[in-house]
Formats: C-alpha cells, sequence, structure tokens
C-alpha cells in the first residue's frame, strides 16, 4: 500500500500525520508513505526526523473563508495542485490522507484530479478552510469531536506518539522526576506553552515562584527556546525547573502531578490520553477554538480554565495552589482527564485508510 499524507505547517497538522505513519508501518513495514510539506513548515524537520519522505511543494496563501474566489487564485495553486499531482503519480498513491493546513488543499485537489481515494482528518472542533474543502470529495471524514459539523464525520480522536500513547504515568513517575532533578515525593507542576513557549503564561508562572515554593509544590517550567524567563535564585524550598525545550514530553508529563498549558488539539488530547489534569490557558486570539479544545475536558472535571488575561501569579496562588495541595482531588481530575483521552486513534484512522484502500479496489 502506498499512502500520500498531507498536513504541514504547525506540529498540530504534522505530529497527527506521523503518527498515522508509524501506525501503518507498525502494521506493515513496507507501506509507502510520503509526506506533502512547503519550505515554510515545521515538516522540513520532523519529517526527515522520523524517517519519512518528505515531497515539498509551493506554498500557496489562501482566503480565509470557503468562497468560489478560492479555486481562482491564479498561478501559484495552480502549481501547487500539479506539484501534488506529480508527486500523488510517482508514489503511485493508493490514498491521500489530509490533516489540514496549506498543504492540503493543493492535496485534495491534486487528489481529485487523479482520482485518488481521499481521506479527512480534522483534529479542532471548528474546521479550517482546507478541510471543509476537503469534506466536500470524500465520504470519508474522521474528527476528533463527536460533535464536528463536517458531513460523513466519524469519531476516532487525535491520533498520538506511541511513547504518549503508551505512557504509564504513575509507573514512569520517579524515573521522570530524577531525569529533570526533581525530588520524587513533592507535588509537581508542569508548564510549558507549546513548542515556542507563551510568554504572558511564563511571566504569571515565573512572579508565582515564591507562592510555589511556600506551598511545597515544584515546578518542572518549559519556558520555550526564545524565552529567558527564569525565577530569581532562592534558598532552600522545592525546585524550580526552568528549561529552554523539552524532547521528551512523555518524561515531563511522568513527572507532573497537573500542567499549566494552553490548550491547543495536540495538547489537550496528549493530557487527556495520559490523564494528566491541567489548568488550560487557552490562546487569546484567533477564532476560540483552543477554549473548545479545553471545554469538554474541564466539564467532566478534568481541568481548570482560566483566561489569558485573568492568569496573575494571584490566580494561581488562591485557584491552583489549593487543588495541588489536595492528593485526593488531584487523583479525581486524573480519573475525569484519563475518561476523555483517547490512546488508539491511530490505530483506528489506519484501520480507515485499510478499508477506504480495499472498498477502491487498490489492494
Amino acid at each position: 500500500m502506498r499512502v500520500v499524507l498531507a498536513g504541514g505547517g504547525t506540529a498540530g497538522h504534522i505530529e497527527p500525520a506521523l503518527a498515522l505513519a508509524d501506525a501503518l508501518r507498525r502494521n506493515d513495514p513496507q507501506t509507502g508513505v510520503v509526506c506533502l510539506g512547503t519550505e515554510r513548515g515545521l515538516e522540513t524537520r520532523l519529517v526527515p526526523q522520523r524517517g519519512y519522505q518528505l515531497a515539498l511543494i509551493p506554498p500557496v496563501p489562501l482566503p480565509r473563508t470557503l468562497t468560489p474566489q478560492l479555486l481562482s487564485v491564479p498561478g501559484r495553486l495552480r502549481g501547487a495542485i500539479n506539484a501534488a499531482a506529480n508527486v500523488l503519480d510517482q508514489a503511485q498513491a493508493d490514498v491521500l490522507v489530509g490533516f489540514g493546513g496549506y498543504v492540503a488543499t493543493p492535496g485534495y485537489l491534486a487528489a481529485r484530479k487523479r482520482k485518488v481515494p481521499i481521506i479527512v482528518h480534522e483534529a479542532n472542533p471548528k474546521p479550517g478552510l482546507a478541510n471543509k474543502l476537503g469534506a466536500r470529495f470524500t465520504e470519508h471524514v474522521a474528527v476528533s469531536h463527536a460533535d464536528s459539523p463536517l458531513p460523513n464525520a466519524t469519531f476516532v480522536g487525535i491520533p498520538l506518539r506511541r511513547e504518549i500513547a503508551t505512557l504509564d504515568r504513575l509507573a514512569m513517575g520517579d524515573k521522570a522526576r530524577s531525569y529533570f532533578g526533581l525530588l520524587p515525593d513533592l507535588p509537581t507542576l508542569l508548564i510549558f506553552g507549546g513548542s515556542q513557549g507563551a510568554r504572558s503564561l511564563n511571566q504569571a508562572a515565573v512572579a508565582a515562584a515564591p507562592y510555589f515554593r511556600q506551598a511545597g509544590i515544584q515546578v518542572l517550567h518549559i519556558v520555550g527556546p526564545k524565552n529567558t524567563e527564569e525565577p530569581e535564585p532562592a534558598s532552600g524550598g522545592p525546585q524550580y525547573v526552568t528549561i529552554p525545550y523539552c524532547d521528551r514530553m512523555d518524561l515531563a508529563y511522568a513527572a507532573a502531578d497537573m500542567a499549566m498549558c494552553r490548550a491547543g488539539a495536540m495538547t489537550c488530547a496528549e493530557l487527556a490520553a495520559v490523564a494528566l489534569p491541567a489548568v488550560y490557558v487557552p490562546l487569546p486570539i484567533g477564532n476560540g477554538e483552543q477554549r473548545l479544545n479545553a471545554e469538554p475536558i474541564v466539564a467532566a472535571g478534568g481541568g481548570m480554565l482560566v483566561d489569558n488575561a485573568e492568569l496573575s501569579p494571584d490566580w494561581i496562588a488562591h485557584n491552583l495552589l489549593p487543588v495541588l495541595a489536595d492528593p485526593g482531588r488531584v487523583a479525581h481530575m486524573s480519573e475525569a482527564a484519563g475518561r476523555m483521552g483517547r490512546r488508539d486513534a491511530d490505530v483506528a484512522l489506519a484501520q480507515m485508510v485499510y478499508d477506504v484502500v480495499r472498498s477502491a479496489g487498490r489492494q
């Protein structure tokens, strides 16, 4: 079987695509996988790191809404569609699986042109432009929110890396804390803001460092590679460990009793899968989808939600610290978060791929 994956640009598009690729290869190491991308996206680093072939096509800026003008974008879109069609031809693709983002639009249009079966995966509660278009071309639509407005939607969740999907947080806790230089027996808060960090979250957390120490809570804070926030050194009290970047998020999750973070789709899916409760601080820009990502987990009792403008050291002291100081409440929130998680979305989406290819007579 030969599969082309279209999910470039951000980690939220790339990581689910790579998790699917891993699932397909685990089942059959001979599966051909080619990832579509552009020279501007994170895929130029992430895809080769995972050992998959990357085929670059021209980046195309598109309108933000689904209008007739989409197909009239001249020149560059036509060139990107032709480039994507050439990739499909060279790969002898049996199916194209798109995950949204700019690279998916020419992928969908090229697949339709070449009569290659299409599968759409949508990670967000509000579908993006590319997946709204792709869903018009196929009956095979996988979503991570059961109430997705896309037609023919089947709930599968978000495919996750195996080291996250198979993580036993409690069994790995002591090893993980030792890895980061933390003590094994103190309540531990993990703070992170995505691959680049989050300045407002960082500033509030660092300013709250005295409160953490007074409460006997140790902190693992991933500040982001371009950020320099760090609390003033203090003698005595629990550790406040800052690191610029973490390539072992499985260990970061295992080290923590609770997290404080943004609410991207991948973040919410990973935390729920590993049953780690969190304070979600949705990104204050965009269409509000980060709040929508976190709301079901919070409503189920698996987290807390605070607006970016309301997050402050005082909020942390009066709202977060009392929770972390109550092991029973943390355990209850962990169980609630875990009930909202799905660890087998990669397997479910891989099965959809097999079914579509088989029904199309390509296998």
